[in-house]
C-alpha cells in the first residue's frame, strides 16, 4: 500500500511539472498552412534551446524580406540531417515553415532543400502536417 501511494504521488508530480513544458513547444502561434520560401542563407545558429536560420527572401516586389525560421535544439535536429555547417552565409536554399499567425516574417521550419536537392526534415517537430512537408 506504501509503495503504490508513493508511486502515485511520483506520477501526479511528474505530470503536474510536465504541462508547462509541453505548452511552451505548443503550435499556437504558427498558422496550419505551410509557406515554401526561396532565399539566399544570412545567418545559421545552430545551438540551444533552438536553431535559428534567417533568410533573406525576395519578394513579388522587388523588396527583400528578411525572414526568421526556427527548429528544435541541436540533439533533436541531428538525426533529420542538421549540422552546424548545414547553412553558410550566401548559400541558396528552399525552406518550407509553418508561418508565425501574428503576420510577421517567422516561422517553424518543416523541411529544408539546399542548393544540392538534399532534403532536411522537420528535425522532431511534432505539428500535424510535419509529414506532408517531408
Amino acid at each position: 500500500m506504501r509503495n503504490r501511494l508513493a508511486i502515485l504521488f511520483a506520477v501526479g508530480g511528474l505530470l503536474i511539472v510536465s504541462g508547462p513544458l509541453f505548452a511552451h513547444h505548443g503550435s499556437a502561434a504558427f498558422e496550419n498552412k505551410m509557406v515554401t520560401l526561396k532565399g539566399t542563407v544570412k545567418s545559421w545558429v545552430y545551438s540551444n534551446p533552438h536553431c535559428l536560420l534567417t533568410l533573406e527572401v525576395k519578394g513579388d516586389n522587388g523588396q527583400v524580406v528578411e525572414w526568421i525560421s526556427e527548429t528544435q535544439a541541436p540533439n533533436v535536429i541531428y538525426p533529420a540531417g542538421y549540422r552546424k555547417n548545414t547553412f553558410k552565409p550566401g548559400d541558396e536554399v528552399t525552406i518550407t515553415i509553418q508561418r508565425v499567425k501574428n503576420g510577421r516574417p517567422a516561422g517553424r521550419i518543416m523541411q529544408a532543400v539546399l542548393a544540392d536537392g538534399t532534403k532536411l526534415g522537420a528535425g522532431g517537430t511534432a505539428t500535424a502536417g510535419a509529414e506532408a512537408a517531408q
